[in-house]
């Protein structure tokens, strides 16, 4: 197939990008390079700069790229940002969301693969969490993709785009060649390597008080590979819906760092932080439906595999990508 990835030069969009590369189907990347890198994407793949906020440029992309498929990546993702700044997350991840939508009914674009989050969710009623659950997002972030999947769901009852959204938990890992390099790094595995790497002096753990076996919290980690596979199953004509993302398994924060110190041998300082506001003590996602309708098997199910290829990357790349 012929893909447009929006978001191909991030973390996630890269390495679904060359894992769409290496299936055998051609990719036109439009990315505004504000949180992506150039370097990060696949050079088969053709690159068109995003400008967004210019009128008719997200249409003039998809005529250009022709696509049987898009795939949406690009999104603003800092939930704290989303509490203080949520016009950029409304504009960006609805308002431009839906732009794309209307290029893709337009242009007679057939299949619209969604990337969400289990943030839509909120609070958890129960642990695993499945995609019946009620969704009641708890900041602008989740509200705001919540929003773009309702208006998928009217958009292929009315105009006919079959859509697909997988609801993400926790993306970790990387490819060979590609890796995680935010510009504001959140996410707590890279964090715990850069102490590992010489680059941060201790990993703070926020809330030791929670009611887990070992006080902190609990999430569920998935391959950066696995879930771009699970997008690539997405593709099939009449494949349609909402499905949890993750592994099943729930790690605790100590939990992660104690698995960073024995993949790389580093000892790992640790000082405790108070809770974040929003936090919940658990999240563990029931990919159940994933793996019973898709076929889709995560090949990376341990965690020692996840950080293994992660820790990989940023030794190669110490600094992340150059640009």
């Amino acid at each position: 197939m012929n893909v447009l990835v929006t978001g191909g030069a991030g973390y996630i969009g890269s390495i679904c990008t060359e894992e769409l590369l290496n299936a055998g189907h051609s990719v036109t990347v439009y990315d505004n390079l504000s949180e992506g890198h150039r370097s990060a994407v696949d050079a088969r793949a053709r690159f068109i700069l995003a400008r967004p906020e210019v009128e008719g440029d997200i249409l003039n992309a998809v005529r250009s790229a022709q696509p049987d498929a898009i795939m949406h990546f690009a999104a603003s993702a800092l939930v704290g940002e989303s509490m203080t700044n949520p016009r950029k997350y409304f504009h960006n991840n609805f308002v431009n969301s839906l732009k794309l939508a209307d290029a893709a009914v337009d242009c007679g674009v057939k299949k619209f693969v969604f990337s969400s989050t289990c943030a839509t969710y909120g609070p958890p009623e129960k642990i695993p969490m499945t995609e019946d659950l009620p969704q009641r997002p708890i900041n602008p972030y989740g509200e705001s993709k919540l929003m773009f999947e309702k208006a998928l769901a009217w958009y292929q009852k009315v105009y006919g785009l079959e859509f697909i959204a997988f609801r993400y938990f926790n993306a970790a890992g990387a490819s060979e060649q590609f890796g995680e390099h935010h510009r504001v790094e959140t996410h707590l595995i890279p964090n715990v390597l850069f102490v590992a790497l010489g680059k941060k002096p201790q990993v703070e753990i926020y809330g030791t008080d929670y009611p887990t076996p070992d006080g902190t919290c609990i999430r569920d980690y998935i391959h950066i590979k696995d879930l771009a596979q699970a997008h690539i199953l997405g593709l099939a004509p009449g494949k349609t819906g909402f499905y949890n993302l993750g592994n099943g398994d729930g790690y605790s924060v100590r939990e992660v760092i104690a698995t960073c110190e024995k993949v790389t041998g580093k000892r790992i300082p640790t000082v405790a932080r108070p809770r974040r506001p929003g936090d919940a003590p658990r999240l563990v996602a029931s990919a159940a439906k994933a793996i019973r309708e898709l076929g889709w098997k995560p090949q990376f199910p341990k965690l020692d595999d996840i950080v293994a290829t992660a820790w990989a990357w940023h030794r190669k790349h110490p600094d992340g990508y150059p640009d």
